[in-house]
């Protein structure tokens, strides 16, 4: 069976995000002052092939927690959907 993650990493909530503070304020600089708390993560898709949805969901969360995502400050979770 063929899936599609579709996985997002985000910085921790309790650790800054520069580049989301950079933005907030290029944001605010521009008019947009009703914008607020932007945090900038990463969006990442991949097709799994596995046995069953259990298998995907151990691939997809292994490779996330040994490569995709620094877990030391950021945190990650992902969305499977079966392929046709």
């Amino acid at each position: 069976m063929k899936f599609r993650a579709l996985i997002n990493i985000m910085p921790r909530p309790e650790l800054l995000d520069p580049q989301g503070k950079a933005t907030t304020l290029g944001l605010h600089n521009m008019g947009y002052s009703n914008l607020d708390n932007l945090r900038i993560g990463k969006r990442i898709s991949m097709e799994v092939e596995a046995k069953d949805r259990a298998e995907a969901e151990g691939k997809v969360d292994e490779a996330c927690q040994k490569l995709l995502a620094n877990l030391i400050m950021e945190s990650y979770d992902f969305e499977l959907a079966e392929m046709n």
